[in-house]
């Protein structure tokens, strides 16, 4: 069992930066894929970045370039840095991790077992 917390979103000018982090419970946190997902009002939930065990890293073509995603296994946590920011990347962000890896399938929420509360980031113009 996995138990995520994120922390960190709020209110930021267009430009500024914003650092979010996810801290886990549970044993292993280091074998599990974390994801940052987000979702806006009357969207669906996209995935924003993902970091594989080993420490690969995707991202969403909307972030590459001003969001970097890492994680700190001794500290149990995931963290987003979100530089650049606009008033599109508006959203609840959500934290989530999944033991189970798959390249073509890794951006999809089903693949997840273990999610966060949310933290809501807004990005006034």
């Amino acid at each position: 069992q996995v138990q995520l917390v994120e922390s960190g979103g709020g209110l930021v000018q267009a430009g500024g930066s914003l650092r979010l982090s996810c801290a886990a419970s549970g044993r292993f946190f280091s074998s599990y894929g974390m994801g940052w997902f987000r979702q806006a009002p009357g969207k669906q939930r996209e995935l924003v970045a993902h970091i594989t065990s080993a420490g690969s890293t995707n991202y969403a073509d909307s972030v590459k370039g001003r969001f970097t995603i890492s994680r700190d296994n001794a500290k149990n946590t995931v963290f987003l840095q979100m530089n650049g920011l606009k008033p599109e990347d508006t959203a609840v962000y959500y934290c989530a991790a999944s033991i189970y890896y798959s390249p073509s399938d890794y951006m999809k929420t089903h693949m997840y077992e273990y999610w966060g509360q949310g933290t809501q980031v807004t990005v006034s113009s």
